[in-house]
């Protein structure tokens, strides 16, 4: 390259960078286009490497502007420095050459470009240290200087990671060495850094790339194995270097800081401030400012470094002579040759200039999570603690004297934050050394004990710091710690320290005062989260792992969390219990963030929990506890006087304001745990939960915006969580209730008969009433009670208004006020008309949807009952061969049925308009019922999807509102409508939902309780056969009808069926529907598989819509095969006026899930899933128990400190056996056998549509 060629390129690169080569005169889009392109040109040039070589090892560059732009060069600078840039861009060009090209290199190639890139840096370090104090004040060329070192760094660290060691034998030397020895190291740091940065950057990309997993797809395993160990060979060079600088460098930063106090003593002593000094002190106070941010700046580079050695290299880089075992015989011979990097990291604690102190706990954080000698490990707990505490005093005497506490604590919030997390991170990695010593688990009070001691000691009171963000780091550990039995004695003296902390945190801050700044912690909470909705993500975080904590605090001590829970309440009732101090008040009543709502919402989660993890022994009855030891009866008697007490204020209180009726709610629901051994104040609770029922908001009427209503959203939001908390404590608690049953049930009947509840409340009740009877002994007096509980629903159905709804598809379309919409569109929205069939459908669907409630209610008591299930009478031998037939796999008669389940007798009466119902709704989708209902611009809205269906394929969750919120699908099937509108055509696709929905989990109900194959239902059994698997409605309904029907009836089906009824109950089910199954799913997936095809067009695959209705009706009149494949190809889907977007993803989700349900279905019939999957694992792990000879394999399951505490078996998901497992076990085994061979051999037609199903579900 000629000089005019250089002075092209020189210009070409000053124009890029943007220097003006000509003052006042702004460059052009032309002149920097021309630049760019004649530089990329360059890049292509035979001769660029070589060029660049040239230009990187040149000291200096000076573009000649003598004919600048051809304008006369009076005023004009002849010669422009463009050194930097021009270096900076040979770097670029060699660095992309170094990673195509270099590999093709001979070694004197290679030698030569390493030599001029270490020329380049070398001139880089002496220009730095040779420039004027003058030019230390252009803050653009200090910039671009330090842009080229790091270049420069990462430059010969890529050649490093290629050479090193054996080709660049001498690596360190050249890098590590004194500039006067030939190397880059400052020979005085305190006046130049510049060559000690680029080694510190140069070591810490070469460790990076060489360790860390994010970049070891870069290098290949055996090349990042002999870089390490090349590095390893010249530690003992480079580690005392680094040390050495950095002890001299916080030297200088000590230096300067005692200075500066100094300084400032001296002003406070005169009454004067730091701004109040003179030019001259000004000066003197400034330049000692700049002497130790210069060395703390280099300080903190070196601990950059070191942070990376932490993260992998060896563990003797870091911790030297502080690794030294003081027990060791045998000392290592080269101890005093090695540098203690810890120690110093422990004393940098105590400096935040620069983040020093942060840095180093980051080092000492991937130490920590290192696998540690346990005597390292040991003396960083002894450490620790006398460093943390002189840090404090040290930083404390930085700060300005008149720096109020939170300030202070904002100033050192990312410290705190760091250094919990380290602490919490030493313990937490080595908990095995904890567990594996017995002088510290036995609390004998020897050394190591005391040590750890002080330690945690020291962790807890970190835990009183106010932002909840430190305690949030550390509770990982804690709840690791409080897992492990073993260390109950260990952490006793922390325990109510640990419940303080967490309890505190738990109640929720009021953003709205954070925002306004009147909170007391404003500033430090704004430190610790930026928005409220991470403060919100954050509290649900340490919520969900302060259950697991409170469980665990109380498992270990009961008597402690008993005694916190009364303490915390006493206080909340005295100084919240009427609302105190009754801010954000509505009128007269508290809003639902008034600070005591919010105080209460805090607590319930501690009671819940703390509740929960009790032992029994520490609640139950005395005479239970009659053998145990003198220590357990004294916390027994402690725990209940203090839950006694608990119990007996939360049941006292009676607060006015409607939020504060919900926080009781709640908290009268958390108390069930402790009814469950001591009811004495159950029924009064359950009584005050009952009259919250019928609690009403007398100033409703007055009320702006009631817009009606008749009753505002508190009084709802109560309602619902009163009869939410009732069904609650009689799921957990219905023994203790059934000696007041008839005084319920007439307390019940007495609401019922209110007309005043919700129907939601409704629900609750009978839910609650029937867990009650539930626990009722007598058989007969249990079905009794049952029955007289559901007459009314009974009833319902019964009625002559029911009864025509569902005998016909007519009488549904009339009873929900569809047919009116054909002569009288206007019907729809007619007010009077909306409310009377509303309460219509309503009556009709509560009925149903009671009998489900209950139903379902009995059938999980029946399974809990003594006999598992099984009818008493035939109480099988667990030695039985699984080969026979069991007495009881075949018919049973619904009295014996009824022995268990309660329920069973009321379905003679219920079936038969069951099946009415669903016969009515699944015709609605016939084609000639479509093919009316599609034309009529109102009535085709019935058979439309709902708005939820709509959002729920789209968003998983409702933290923006749900389908009503921000971004809903409220109002787009029936534009501009939603089912909260006075109009029916909204309200019937969600009717219609319910409806059906409702009648498939009833029938699976039946299935379940074993009522389909009792000799009393015979009769109706082919009428139930003829609706369930009736061609038209099979082939009539949508894939979303299909998928609940095979998960809410069929699945249900296969796995109650008794193995004697295969053939005369499955195989009139299964052979139609796995016919219609595999043609649906070929015509389903058929657009997809075959996209080219004529058939399958993108056009058919698309969901039916508003504007396509009337070709729809034309096409569905003729019921022809062509309307059904394009009813598959879509998945039957109408989706009204819904945008083309939202509708793909509905018909998307439709087709995925229909094969999912199948496939789920089956696999839980064929024992890959499910309950029958949980037997077969059964079996493995007793045959692995056999195999290994070792009984404990049958008695654990996932291993925490809840499972197993009485070593009794349990299944392999780790939950409790019952006694008559095995005998149940033997009756699934015979049915999965059975099942197996049915499906797959017995009957062809099954068989046979089964696997071409299947493959076509795997395709």
């Amino acid at each position: 390259m000629d000089e005019n060629q250089k002075q092209s390129l020189l210009r070409a690169i000053a124009i890029s960078s943007g220097i003006s080569l000509t003052p006042g005169h702004a460059q052009q889009y032309q002149e920097l286009s021309a630049s760019f392109s004649a530089l990329e040109s360059f890049k292509s040039h035979p001769s660029s490497i070589a060029a660049c070589i040239s230009l990187i090892s040149s000291e200096v560059h000076l573009y000649d502007n003598q004919n600048a732009g051809g304008l006369n060069c009076n005023g004009i600078n002849r010669y422009v420095d463009v050194t930097v840039s021009t270096k900076l861009y040979g770097l670029s060009v060699l660095q992309a050459f170094l990673k195509k090209g270099y590999a093709s290199l001979n070694e004197s190639d290679r030698l030569s470009l390493r030599n001029s890139v270490l020329t380049a840096a070398r001139q880089l370090v002496i220009y730095s240290s040779n420039r004027n104090e003058n030019d230390s004040s252009d803050s653009a060329s200090q910039s671009n200087l330090r842009i080229l070192s790091m270049k420069l760094a990462a430059f010969l660290s890529d050649v490093a990671i290629r050479d090193f060691p054996q080709r660049w034998t001498n690596f360190g030397n050249e890098i590590f060495s004194a500039v006067s020895n030939g190397g880059l190291w400052s020979d005085d740091p305190v006046s130049d850094d510049t060559g000690v940065r680029i080694g510190l950057e140069c070591l810490k990309i070469i460790t990076e790339d060489c360790t860390d997993s994010d970049f070891n797809a870069r290098i290949s395993t055996t090349r990042r194995n002999d870089v390490l160990i090349g590095l390893n060979e010249i530690s003992p060079q480079i580690l005392p270097l680094l040390f050495a600088l950095l002890s001299s460098q916080y030297g200088i930063v000590a230096n300067a800081n005692n200075t500066l106090q100094e300084m400032q003593a001296y002003l406070t002593n005169n009454n004067r401030s730091t701004d109040q000094m003179t030019s001259q002190e000004q000066v003197l106070y400034d330049a000692q400012c700049t002497t130790r941010d210069k060395a703390a700046g280099l300080c903190a580079a070196i601990l950059t470094t070191c942070e990376k050695f932490c993260q992998s290299l060896p563990l003797e880089w870091m911790l030297g002579t502080f690794s030294s075992n003081p027990d060791s015989t045998n000392p290592s011979p080269d101890v005093e040759n090695k540098t203690d990097f810890v120690s110093a990291m422990l004393h940098l604690l105590r400096e935040p200039s620069h983040d020093i102190n942060i840095l180093s706990i980051s080092c000492l954080r991937h130490l920590a999570c290192r696998k540690l000698d346990e005597h390292q490990w040991i003396k960083l707990l002894q450490s620790l603690p006398q460093a943390v505490a002189e840090a404090e005093t040290a930083q404390c005497q930085l700060f300005p004297n008149n720096l109020t506490e939170q300030q202070r604590r904002v100033l050192q919030f990312q410290y705190h934050r760091k250094l919990s997390k380290m602490m919490a991170m030493l313990v937490g990695s080595h908990i095995g050394f904890i567990s594996a010593d017995k002088e510290i688990v036995k609390n004998q009070g020897g050394t190591k004990h005391q040590i750890l001691s002080s330690y945690l000691s020291l962790l807890s009171n970190i835990l009183s710091h106010p932002s909840g963000r430190i305690c949030h780091e550390q509770i990982n550990t804690w709840i690791a710690l409080l897992r492990d039995p073993t260390m109950s004695k260990l952490l006793s003296p922390y325990l109510q320290t640990l419940l303080n902390a967490y309890m505190s945190h738990l109640v929720r801050l009021p953003w709205n005062d954070v925002e306004d700044g009147t909170h007391e912690l404003t500033s430090l909470i704004q430190t610790s989260w930026e928005e409220k909705e991470e403060y919100d993500s954050w509290l649900m975080d340490l919520r969900s792992k302060c259950s697991q904590l409170f469980k665990y605090i109380a498992q270990i001590n009961p008597k402690l969390a008993a005694a916190t829970l009364h303490t915390k309440l006493e206080y909340l009732l005295t100084h919240h219990g009427n609302g105190q101090p009754r801010n954000l008040t509505n009128g007269e009543q508290l809003q639902q963030w008034s600070f005591a709502c919010v105080q209460f919402e805090g607590f319930h989660q501690p009671l819940d929990n703390l509740l929960q993890g009790m032992p029994s022994w520490s609640l139950a009855e005395k005479e239970d506890c009659a053998n145990s030891d003198p220590g357990r009866l004294e916390i027994r008697a402690s725990v209940r006087s203090s839950l006694n007490q608990v119990a007996n204020m939360i049941i006292s209180w009676n607060p006015t304001d409607v939020w504060l009726k919900f926080r009781r709610t709640t908290l009268v629901n958390a108390l069930k745990y402790y009814w469950q051994y001591d009811p004495t104040t159950l029924l009064t609770g359950v009584d005050a939960m009952l009259t919250y029922l019928a609690t009403s908001d007398d100033h409703m009427a007055t009320r702006p915006h009631s817009n009606g209503k008749k009753h505002s959203d508190e009084i709802v939001s109560l309602r619902k969580r009163t009869g939410a908390c009732l069904v609650s404590i009689s799921k957990k608690v219905p023994h203790h209730l059934v000696p007041w049953l008839a005084q319920l049930s007439e307390r019940v009947k007495n609401l019922l008969s209110s007309n005043d509840l919700l129907p939601m409340n409704e629900m609750h009740l009978y839910e609650f009433l029937s867990c009650v009877a539930t626990a009722v002994e007598d058989p007969l007096a249990r079905s009794n009670f049952v029955s007289d509980v559901l007459s009314n629903a009974i009833n319902v159905l019964d009625s002559i208004e029911v009864k025509n709804a569902v005998n016909s598809v007519e009488g549904l379309m009339a009873t929900l006020g569809i047919s009116a919409a054909t002569n009288d569109p206007s019907s729809v929205t007619n007010p009077l008309v909306v409310k009377q069939t509303t309460e219509l459908y309503v009556k009709m669907f509560s009925a149903f949807n009671q009998l489900l409630s209950v139903g379902k209610r009995c059938h999980e008591a029946a399974k809990k009952r003594p006999g598992g299930g099984l009818p008493p009478t035939t109480a099988t031998p667990p030695t039985l061969s699984t080969q026979s037939n069991f007495p009881d796999e075949g018919p049973i008669s619904l009295s014996d049925l009824a022995i268990n389940d309660p329920f069973v007798p009321l379905w003679p009466r219920i079936l038969p308009t069951l099946l009415c119902a669903l016969d009515a709704v699944l015709q609605l989708w016939h084609p000639n019922y479509q093919a009316v209902l599609l034309r009529h611009n109102i009535q085709r809205y019935a058979l439309a999807i709902s708005d939820e269906e709509a959002y729920l394929a789209t968003k998983q969750d409702s933290t923006a509102g749900g389908v009503y919120g921000e971004g809903g699908t409220a109002g787009s099937i029936v534009s501009g409508w939603d089912r909260r509108d006075v109009n029916l055509a909204p309200k019937w696709s969600g009717w219609l939902n319910e409806l059906r929905h409702t009648c498939f989990q009833l029938l699976g109900l039946a299935a379940g309780q074993r009522v389909l194959f009792a000799p009393e239902l015979a009769g109706i059994f082919p009428r139930f056969v003829s609706v369930i698997v009736d061609e038209r409605h099979l082939k009539s309904m949508e894939n979303r009808h299909l998928t609940q029907y095979l998960k809410q009836f069929l699945e249900i089906l296969l796995l109650s069926c008794p193995a004697t009824l295969y053939q005369s109950h499955l195989s009139p089910i299964l052979g139609p529907l796995f016919e219609h199954l595999q043609y649906r799913l070929q015509c389903n997936w058929a657009p997809i598989i075959e996209p080219n095809t004529l058939r399958s067009s993108s056009e058919t695959t698309k969901a039916l819509t508003t504007p396509a209705c009337e070709n729809a009706a034309a096409l569905a009149s003729n019921t022809g095969e062509e309307w059904f494949l394009t009813y598959y190809a879509r998945c039957g889907l109408f989706v009204g006026d819904l945008d083309a977007v939202t509708g793909e993803e509905v018909v998307e989700k439709a087709r995925v899930e229909l094969s999912r349900a199948l496939s789920d279905c089956l696999q839980a019939a064929l024992a890959l899933k499910g309950e029958w999957g949980l037997v077969l694992a059964n079996q493995a792990k007793e045959e692995q128990a056999v195999k290994k000879n070792d009984p404990s394999k049958l008695k654990s399951g996932p291993r925490t400190r809840f499972n197993d505490q009485e070593g009794r078996r349990v299944n392999a998901d780790g939950t409790p056996r019952s006694e008559n497992d095995i005998a149940i076990e033997a009756r699934k085994t015979l049915r999965i056998n059975s099942m197996c061979r049915f499906l797959l051999l017995e009957n062809e037609k099954i068989a046979g549509f089964l696997v071409l199903t299947v493959i076509q579900v795997s395709f």
